[in-house]
């Protein structure tokens, strides 16, 4: 993905201080962690304290201007960072202490790395003269995370802790955004040493390209002028970029289609004329046809994942590719760009809008073939659902009916399953921060802290998270969080009493064969937890749906209570199944509008 837009040097994040002839203050190296956090404009912090990192969470209870969020498993203070970040554009923090406690938080840096989310990790370490010992509650995490971190630091010296955090925060905010772990041995956080503000970074080799190379951008401009089927295929980088108008603008000037991932749900209005939807495995047909059929697909800050391209050497054979990402390592990764361009994706669509409407004075490209074509595919396979034949609820009405009553303010966050490729289908965005879910990593669990992470960042805002039966079971411990900090998420349970995407598979690739997908959460079993017995345990208030009159009035009744969280036990038919789809390894030209059902093409 493409990276927020900065021009920053590693100094120009650090608030400037006035210049004092007094000698530095001495502090501990913990109150050295709070006092640089702090001074870096943050206000919340998600962690949960234990040997190793006591000396900063001591050193926490005198602040007056972060506030800590003392979470039920660290796993759930990495994916309400996450959370955060997201909803808020901000850099996330979170703690943790050593051993296990820096373990528990792996998940959640590898969700933030594949996903390119700001957060800074900080992790207690074991004094360093034990280092390499086996001590006690002792591990490498710096070892552990360096694949799935932008950068990992390991701090032995008090006097670094300034530079080393303000680094962390940098690295993490700028370019490609990203985790990035600091890992601080108890002696270091004990010791003191003078607190120099702002401290000299120095980050040799990191300079990421914002700004593009103007002959590639000339170039892109040439073949969109030239192109008779192009489309604007959107991935997540734009919504890190914060570069939705600009995007909305070059849409408008070029009269392209446009199809954003999963990722990039709400970076384009659901709304405007030109909106495909969502391309890929479970993305609307004239989406996944667009790309397929198209001459020129022009990417930005979207990486040609495979849950996108489907078989890669099949996908849009007749397309040529402008390739735009900030991450220069994902540039012709997968699919070979015609015209590679780094740089930040706000910037680079600013200047090909301009570009693209220098080379078209004389006349835009015609369209209007294309849009025929796709217009008709809208009318031939509108995305839509089949009733259930058991009686249960659908979960997709359900889950549009949760978007439609709450409307796009809302913060939407899905775990990983059928109810997040519903919540993506069903729900329209028309705003970028508004959906939050595990993409690249597609980690059950992710909804439950990722909504009260974006809660805490966007009080205002109506929070909910749409999960599943599996999901929720993973992560439900963070309701005793929200519950005693107060923080009123809702949480829609799509309980169809299994692992409902691993049964679809199952389905349909492994001929019914139900191997251990079974949850027995709900109709017709022993109801293990109880969703609702298990909500009232956790202070929340519980509300259980069976049927579709009722669905309207328990979803008012959670929009209505913000004294405390809601969870509603939706009770839906484990029958239903995400459509489209597209088989896994096969051309996108094969995607199935219905079980055994998919359209028609000329020579297919």
């Amino acid at each position: 993905m493409t990276g927020m837009s900065t021009d920053a040097t590693p100094s120009s994040v650090l608030p400037s201080a006035t210049p004092s002839k007094a000698s530095p203050e001495i502090l501990t190296g913990s109150q050295s962690v709070v006092r640089t956090l702090e001074l870096l404009g943050v206000t919340d912090v998600f962690g949960l304290p234990g040997g190793a990192i006591l000396p900063i969470y001591d050193a926490i209870m005198d602040s007056t201007r972060i506030r800590h969020v003392l979470v039920r498993h660290e796993q759930g203070g990495g994916h309400a960072a996450e959370g955060y970040a997201v909803a808020s554009n901000k850099v996330g923090v979170a703690m943790a202490t050593s051993g296990p406690g820096a373990t528990n938080l792996v998940t959640a840096i590898m969700d933030a790395h594949m996903d390119s989310v700001p957060v800074v990790f900080i992790t207690g370490q074991v004094f360093s003269t034990l280092m390499g010992t086996d001590a006690f509650q002792e591990a490498d995490i710096v070892g552990i995370t360096m694949p799935i971190t932008k950068h990992s630091f390991l701090v032995k010296d008090v006097e670094d802790i300034p530079a080393t955090i303000a680094a962390a925060y940098h690295i993490a905010g700028t370019g490609r955004p990203g985790p990035v772990l600091v890992d601080i041995t108890k002696d270091a956080q004990q010791n003191t040493a003078p607190f120099v503000w702002p401290p000299k970074v120095d980050l040799p080799g990191y300079r990421p390209i914002t700004k593009a190379h103007g002959k590639q951008v000339l170039a892109a401009a040439q073949l969109l002028a030239e192109a008779k089927k192009p489309v604007l295929y959107v991935g997540g980088g734009v919504i890190r970029a914060r570069a939705s108008q600009e995007l909305f603008e070059l849409a408008e000037a070029t009269g392209a289609p446009v199809v954003t991932t999963l990722t990039a749900r709400g970076a384009f209005p659901d709304t405007h004329k030109q909106h495909l939807g969502m391309p890929g495995m479970h993305g609307t047909v004239p989406a996944v046809l667009s790309l397929q059929e198209s001459d020129l697909i022009v990417s930005l800050g979207a990486r040609f994942d495979d849950r996108v391209t489907g078989n890669t050497s099949l996908f849009a054979p007749n397309a040529k590719i402008v390739h735009v990402d900030v991450d220069p390592a994902e540039i012709s990764k997968i699919r070979v760009a015609d015209v590679p361009i780094v740089g930040d994706a706000k910037d680079v669509i600013v200047d090909l809008t301009a570009a693209f409407q220098d080379a078209t004075r004389s006349g835009k490209p015609d369209l209007i073939e294309w849009w025929t074509y796709l217009n008709g595919l809208r009318e031939e396979f509108p995305l839509g659902y089949s009733a259930t034949s058991d009686g249960l609820l659908a979960p997709q009405y359900v889950i549009q009916r949760i978007g439609e009553l709450t409307g796009p303010e809302g913060i939407y966050t899905a775990g990983v399953g059928q109810h997040q490729m519903w919540a993506a289908q069903f729900i329209k965005y028309e705003r970028p921060n508004s959906w939050l879910n595990s993409g690249g990593a597609g980690t059950m669990g992710y909804s439950v802290p990722a909504a009260m992470g974006a809660k805490v960042a966007q009080p205002d805002r109506v929070v909910w998270s749409i999960d599943g039966d599996g999901c929720f079971q993973m992560t439900n411990q963070e309701l005793a969080t929200c519950t005693i900090n107060n923080i009123p998420i809702k949480v829609a349970i799509i309980n169809n009493s299994s692992l409902g995407m691993v049964r679809q598979w199952q389905t349909l690739f492994y001929d019914g064969r139900y191997s251990n997908t079974d949850l027995n959460t709900g109709h017709d079993t022993v109801r293990v937890p109880d969703f609702v017995k298990l909500a009232e345990a956790y202070g929340a208030l519980g509300i259980r749906v069976t049927k579709e009159e009722e669905v309207d009035a328990a979803i008012k009744l959670a929009l209505e209570t913000n004294d405390r969280p809601v969870v509603i036990d939706f009770v839906v038919s484990a029958d239903a199944m995400v459509w489209p789809m597209v088989p896994q390894g096969v051309s996108n030209s094969y995607v199935q509008y219905a079980r055994d059902h998919s359209p028609s093409f000329g020579g297919e």
